[in-house]
């Protein structure tokens, strides 16, 4: 069983991925131009590791928690995945990832994104 974890934001999408429950690892994040474009580079991403769950973070418990759903379900369709969805909390993350990442990179080429996806993985799993 493999899984995929998105970071979803409006400009990068972290990725990260879980072999067997076993193995997390962060992935080179898609930088999104439109959704449809993300869409199909998740969708190819999917494909190529034989992905059966795919988990979704939404931040809860805020005032946007509503419309950052409603944009991550609208996203979800525009994947057409048919395997396990999951939302779990991604409050947080972000921060949390920022500690990990060597601090002189102000990059934004989404690995702080991608990190934020690995550390909701790995929760999940409860790899550690």
């Amino acid at each position: 069983m493999n899984a995929l974890c998105l970071d979803l934001g409006l400009k990068r999408i972290g990725i990260a991925l879980c072999v067997d429950a076993k193995i997390a690892l962060p992935l080179r994040a898609v930088l999104r131009k439109n959704a449809r474009q993300a869409a199909a580079e998740i969708r190819a991403i999917l494909e190529e590791h034989k992905i059966t769950s795919l988990i979704i973070g939404v931040p809860r418990g805020g005032k946007s928690e509503e419309e950052m759903k409603k944009r991550a379900d609208h996203f979800v369709a525009l994947l057409g995945f048919e395997g396990k969805i999951h939302f779990v909390d991604e409050s947080f993350t972000s921060k949390e990832a920022a500690l990990l990442r060597n601090k002189n990179s102000r990059k934004k080429d989404g690995t702080l994104d991608s990190l934020a996806a690995l550390l909701m993985i790995r929760e999940f799993f409860g790899l550690f």
